[in-house]
């Protein structure tokens, strides 16, 4: 029973991340880079990057797919539609893959730290070989021409955006933990 009861309170908690993540990029998205106003800079990986560190690599993936989906099924259905649904699975997936790995086998701040800097590192790696596959057919550009982005936008865009979520993750991951823990361990208690 207690298992099913845990198992609930994840499946909640993930549920609530994942609804505070569409949120979030529901009312923060804009432009970072003059070059690319489509690479738009959103905080809706926070809410993820959390539950990667929370529940593990797998359930963070999860959650990736999840609000993968669903924000470019409703939010950001004019701004990429499938293209924009797998290119933040690809982004986000590995970021919380390898982050929420490294994290999973060292849960300390200087594990944390490494795990933030290698999957921001993994996600703007990723991300330059998915640019060069999908953004020809997403802006019907020639691939010389978004090559050509690649240092100038699509390398410091995904730098930036990984950078700002993986220090707000940070700050904010420890007092989000604690709290979601602290209530599970007060409903164990009760029950």
């Amino acid at each position: 029973m207690k298992k099913q009861t845990m198992s609930t309170r994840t499946l909640t908690t993930l549920g609530m991340l994942a609804a505070l993540a569409l949120v979030l990029v529901s009312i923060i998205h804009f432009p970072i880079i003059p070059a690319a106003p489509f690479l738009e800079y959103d905080p809706a990986d926070i809410p993820i990057f959390v539950g990667a560190f929370l529940f593990g690599p797998a359930a963070g993936f999860a959650l990736t797919v999840i609000v993968s989906v669903i924000q470019g099924l409703t939010v950001s259905a004019a701004s990429g539609g499938v293209i924009g649904i797998f290119m933040h699975i690809f982004a986000t997936g590995t970021y919380v893959l390898l982050a929420g790995t490294i994290y999973k086998k060292n849960r300390t701040r200087k594990g944390a730290v490494l795990a933030m800097a290698a999957g921001s590192l993994a996600m703007t790696a990723v991300m330059c070989l998915w640019n060069l596959i999908f953004t020809p057919l997403f802006l019907g550009r020639e691939l010389g021409e978004v090559a050509a982005m690649l240092i100038p936008a699509i390398i410091p865009f995904n730098l930036i955006k990984a950078g700002i979520n993986s220090i707000v993750t940070y700050l904010v991951y420890k007092p989000v933990g604690d709290v979601i823990f602290r209530n599970e361990a007060k409903a164990e208690k009760n029950a």
